[in-house]
């Protein structure tokens, strides 16, 4: 198949979760994705948000994302 030639997508909603940071949440969501979906192509970042623990530090960061990958 010829890149540009007819093509469907879908999207799915996925949430990545890290106490690293949030390129370590994306990367967890879009890894975990490609081991369930078949040919990803690309994501969106929908929202960025985390949790505070009691010292006031960020100890888990979260990024929900929109993955996009081929139709059959």
């Amino acid at each position: 198949m010829t890149y540009g030639a007819d093509r469907v997508y879908k999207k799915v909603e996925v949430i990545g979760i890290s106490a690293k940071g949030i390129e370590d949440a994306v990367q967890a969501a879009i890894g975990k994705a490609h081991r369930s979906l078949e040919k990803i192509s690309w994501f969106e970042i929908q929202d960025i948000r985390g949790h505070v623990d009691q010292d006031g530090k960020v100890d888990e960061y979260q990024v929900v994302i929109k993955v996009s990958f081929e139709l059959k």
